[in-house]
């Protein structure tokens, strides 16, 4: 069972570390409103988290094998979301510059739902999701160990993204309004980029 939980950690650390569209947007959250609503949106991505990793143990390579054919149309609908979220994340900076700071609308509660969605639909979080079926191999068949690993890749993920929400409300407290803007600035461009580099990869790709 501590093997489980240990494997189900470095999946989740496999798919939560590496920095992304995901973990820019959770610091920017931080920065902009503070550590609720970024500890929202990092709980948001966790359970994304870990409903891959439920999916991994209830269906394991099945899934995979699903979703492999259909990887090109992810990946399309993938560039095509970050691209608005950039946009639109870098139009509210661009606009937000000079002004005096607001509180965005909204509750936690739908910081928590938007993110929840947006890890779901996050290519990264669909490519590293091998991970975890990778990481079964040294999970046991019984339903303890399962639930173990589940459990190691939440919490493992979890952690992470708290750590970064922490990391954005410090911006948050001690860092000048035009700081916090121009990291808003350079993190949406930097999901565009993104994008382009995926569209990029999947030109390659089928050319």
């Amino acid at each position: 069972m501590l093997q489980a939980l240990l494997a189900g950690a470095l999946a989740g650390y496999a798919i939560a570390v590496p920095v992304g569209a995901i973990a820019i947007l959770i610091i920017d959250a931080g920065m902009r409103r503070g550590f609720r609503h970024a500890a929202a949106a990092g709980a948001g991505a966790a359970s994304a988290d870990l409903l891959y990793a439920s999916l991994a143990v209830l269906a394991g390579t099945a899934v995979a094998a699903l979703l492999a054919p259909v990887q090109a149309w992810l990946r399309i609908a993938a560039v095509v979301a970050l691209l608005v979220i950039g946009a639109r994340g870098l139009r509210g900076s661009l606009r937000a510059a000079g002004a005096a700071p607001t509180q965005p609308p909204g509750s936690v509660r739908v910081t928590y739902l938007r993110f929840l969605g947006l890890t779901i639909l996050n290519p990264a979080t669909i490519v590293y999701f091998s991970a975890l079926i990778l990481g079964l191999a040294t999970v046991g068949g019984g339903a303890a160990d399962g639930v173990a690993f589940v459990a190691g890749a939440f919490l493992a993920s979890l952690s992470w993204q708290t750590l970064l929400a922490v990391i954005g409300a410090f911006g948050h407290r001690r860092l000048p309004a035009r700081a916090q803007e121009a990291f808003g600035v350079v993190g949406n461009l930097t999901i565009i980029v993104m994008a382009v580099g995926i569209a990029i990869s999947l030109a390659r790709a089928t050319a």
